[in-house]
């Protein structure tokens, strides 16, 4: 069985927050949000790492993380284009938007040949996140019949801000700790010490309880959810192109829940005790800045992650 490899979400521009916010010191020592992560799936058991970029910010990414990270972790790219579509298919004119998170996950198709964790570049995940899921992918190939994933789930009051909306991935469990299913829920607002969305930009509001478990785009997959993405690609656009072709998204948590509805694979429900921190807007900053200086005070992270300036 192949070691499991950490693929890394990180195509997006940050458009809400202002720019490149993956290459945004949250340390002291110049570390990012992704060098926290890092060096928590590398103290996991992670030796490759491979990079979601888009082509237009490959000189920058490299020069301000992988280039860096090479120096601790095996560190290869995948390349999430808006013209990479299956033979038959184009970008609809005037589209900029991205296919979302399962066309960014399959972009690594050709780098990735075994069991691999997803997360996104610009969240905080802790470290039992990936100590869980790297034992988890070690231990669970696919069986005969279905295939063995896992996603680490957080509280949803753990994971909202004070400052805007976010998307969340919202799940149902069974009594044994399997995924049932997950709903993507795009405008969702912290109220009070639980939280709220809406899917007419605000004219009605669901609430939705501070504890509910959600989808932090931590995942665990063996490469056959690569070979289930690509063959079911080509529907989602049929469909995507004729209802939303400008913001149609091919989001990973529909393609996880369309094959726990055909009884096709189980996705186990970690835990993680630690806290999620992440910057979607300007104003997270502080809060996150705040909270590393806290975890390394405590001992939680060395004052310099990899022993040198950034």
């Amino acid at each position: 069985m192949k070691k499991p490899v950490l693929v890394v979400m990180a195509a997006g521009m940050g458009s809400r927050y202002g720019g490149l916010k993956q290459l945004d010191p949250v340390g002291g020592h110049g570390q990012l949000i992704i060098d926290y992560s890092i060096y928590d799936a590398k103290r996991a058991g992670f030796e490759t790492v491979v990079f979601v970029i888009k082509h237009a910010i490959e000189e920058s990414f490299k020069a301000g993380i992988g280039d860096r990270l090479a120096k601790v972790m095996e560190v290869k790219y995948a390349y999430q284009e808006l013209d990479d579509l299956p033979v038959g298919y184009a970008v609809p004119e005037g589209r900029v938007k991205p296919w979302g998170t399962c066309h960014a996950v399959l972009a690594a198709r050709h780098v990735v040949e075994g069991p691999f964790a997803v997360i996104n570049a610009d969240d905080y995940y802790g470290p039992e996140a990936f100590q869980e899921i790297y034992s988890y992918l070690c231990s669970h190939p696919d069986s005969r019949d279905t295939y063995e994933y896992a996603m680490v789930g957080y509280l949803l009051g753990n994971t909202v801000t004070e400052h805007g909306h976010v998307a969340r991935g919202i799940c149902e469990e069974t009594e044994g700790h399997f995924l049932r299913a997950v709903t993507e829920r795009t405008h969702i607002e912290k109220a009070g010490h639980d939280a709220r969305y809406t899917e007419n930009g605000g004219v009605t509001w669901t609430a939705l309880p501070g504890g509910t478990i959600v989808s932090m785009n931590l995942w665990g997959f063996t490469a056959s959810f690569l070979s289930e993405a690509q063959r079911r690609f080509p529907s989602f656009l049929d469909r995507a192109l004729a209802e939303d072709p400008m913001k149609g998204e091919y989001f990973l948590p529909s393609v996880v829940s369309a094959l726990i509805e055909e009884g096709r694979a189980r996705v186990r429900v970690l835990r993680s005790r630690d806290r999620w921190y992440g910057v979607t807007y300007q104003d997270d900053k502080p809060v996150v800045v705040q909270a590393v200086s806290d975890m390394t005070a405590k001992g939680l992270y060395p004052e310099n992650l990899w022993g040198g300036e950034r």
